[in-house]
């Protein structure tokens, strides 16, 4: 009987043991997978997908990451946690916004990815069609540690969703700061929409115009 339960414990308990460790080692250091939660990355992303997160990833301009917004958004509704946004600026870059086009480090930024509506409209903000990091920087709306700078702070990133008429990103609270984010998103294969893939998985290669 005994030998029964030992080798019971051998052939099962002991595996599904080991596999709920190594899937735990998996999405706590590597990836998983998260539900993309509101419209605004849309439409490359949409109000519900499935996405792949990883975790080992370094970030360029371009990335669609996820980050802690409790830590960087201080209107946060209650109830959420994460956001979903673009990285537009990598520490040391200068933002800009002026007449429908976007800047960083003065190079116009290829905005393929979006529609006209949101590279017009839906970019421009109370300060009309031209801003910058200086001038949003400048405002109450900003983190006081985020407010009157001119470049992006090392260590941390300016984000922009690609909805940009909807959505609430850098623009209205500052910067957000690299350990606070939780990884880049990827688009999985099973995936069909291939242009909405590309625009995720491969803009960083992309990124400015020419």
């Amino acid at each position: 009987m005994q030998n029964k339960f030992v080798q019971f414990l051998k052939e099962w308990i002991v595996p599904i043991l080991v596999a709920v460790v190594v899937v735990g080692l998996i999405q706590t250091f590597l990836f998983e997978f998260v539900r993309v939660n509101g419209p605004s990355m849309t439409p490359n992303l949409q109000n519900g997908e499935l996405v792949l997160l990883s975790k080992v990833s370094k970030y360029k301009r371009g990335d669609v990451v996820v980050f802690d917004a409790r830590q960087e958004d201080p209107r946060i509704r209650s109830g959420e946690k994460d956001y979903v946004k673009r990285i537009i600026g990598l520490p040391g870059d200068t933002v800009s916004y002026k007449n429908s086009n976007l800047y960083v480090n003065n190079k116009l930024v290829n905005q393929n990815y979006i529609g006209i509506n949101e590279q017009t409209q839906g970019t421009e903000m109370s300060f009309g069609s031209t801003w910058s990091l200086k001038t949003l920087s400048s405002t109450d709306q900003w983190q006081e540690k985020d407010r009157n700078h001119n470049r992006v702070p090392a260590g941390e990133y300016f984000v922009m969703g690609d909805h940009r008429s909807v959505s609430n990103d850098g623009r209205y609270f500052g910067f957000i700061d690299k350990q606070h984010i939780r990884g880049k998103v990827y688009v999985p294969f099973w995936n069909s929409n291939k242009t909405a893939k590309q625009n995720v998985n491969s803009q960083n290669k992309l990124f400015f115009a020419n």
